[in-house]
């Protein structure tokens, strides 16, 4: 996500505030073009699977915990290059970057039309999960999902593990790139410190409560956390929750405490998260409605053998 948020603001940001000193004051920026916003996004999701590819050369053929603390590792390293002053004319040190391309500025191709900025976010997430969709129904998918559940019998079958590892870990980066450039449109300023570890743990708590093998679910816990998070349970903070004003029991970080019981329950009762590998699918919503109004049918007309 870093990588591709700072690789759409660099490519987005108009020239001649590169050649000013109002973003890269301290350094000359060596990227004297620009370009749009759609090629930005896919230029962002390139630059982080090329990273990934890389990456993934050593670490994936580790397995287990080794592989989760190697890729953690990594991550903070990037992290430190890229506030880094030797590459200043590129990410322009520990200094944010700004005035780059956001969804403020979207409009309709070929129009003056401003495009919606909420519709547009959900518009490039849909055809991004679509994608996802197609790929894990694919050959490639099934083979996915087999090592997933057994690497042993997945390379039994005749599974590259090594090849399909480093297939997952590079698509799902370019994914994660342009999640990276969609929060620097959202954000409008961007900078390395904002990619901490608890980014990750967010992200990883999210696909837990959703369930590791449903798209579907990951997709409902990422609104169920974030309204959790950000919107049912600020009251808590403030020193008011649900009408009730008790600012000597509800403080400042009484959120995180009630957040924090509320996904212990979750993940006691719910081990495998709320949709586990399940899917929410509407060929399995209009098959239950159909046989519910045949049984309604049924039980009017007294049924065939009345």
């Amino acid at each position: 996500m870093l990588i591709g948020a700072y690789s759409y603001a660099i490519l987005t940001m108009p020239v001649e505030i590169k050649l000013s000193d109002t973003v890269y004051k301290y350094y000359e920026c060596i990227f004297n073009f620009e370009t749009g916003i759609f090629v930005g996004l896919f230029c962002a999701g390139l630059s982080a699977a090329l990273f990934a590819a890389l990456i993934g050369l050593p670490v994936l053929r580790l397995k287990s915990d080794y592989l989760a603390i190697a890729t953690l590792g990594f991550a903070e390293i990037i992290r430190a290059i890229f506030q880094w002053d030797a590459l200043g004319p590129v990410t322009n040190g520990a200094n944010v970057l700004r005035k780059y391309k956001d969804l403020m500025g979207l409009k309709i191709p070929f129009t003056d039309i401003k495009f919606p900025p909420t519709l547009f976010v959900f518009l490039i997430a849909g055809i991004c999960i679509a994608i996802i969709v197609l790929l894990i129904n694919s050959s490639y998918g099934r083979a996915f999902k087999a090592i997933r559940d057994d690497e042993i019998a997945a390379e039994a079958m005749g599974i590259n593990l090594f090849r399909h590892k480093q297939m997952s870990f590079i698509i799902s980066s370019f994914f994660a790139g342009i999640s990276g450039a969609l929060l620097a449109m959202f954000q409008y300023t961007i900078q390395a410190a904002q990619f901490k570890s608890a980014l990750t743990y967010e992200l990883l708590l999210i696909v837990v409560i959703g369930g590791i093998g449903s798209i579907s679910g990951s997709c409902l816990a990422s609104f169920l956390y974030i309204t959790l998070s950000e919107w049912w349970l600020r009251g808590l903070d403030m020193g008011t929750f649900l009408g009730i004003d008790a600012p000597n029991l509800f403080r400042s970080g009484f959120r995180k405490f009630i957040f924090s019981v509320i996904i212990m329950v979750i993940v006691l009762f719910f081990s495998r998260g709320l949709m586990g590998d399940k899917e929410l699918s509407f060929r399995g919503v209009a098959e239950k409605l159909r046989k519910r109004r045949k049984a309604n049918v049924s039980l009017k007309g007294g049924g065939p053998n009345a």
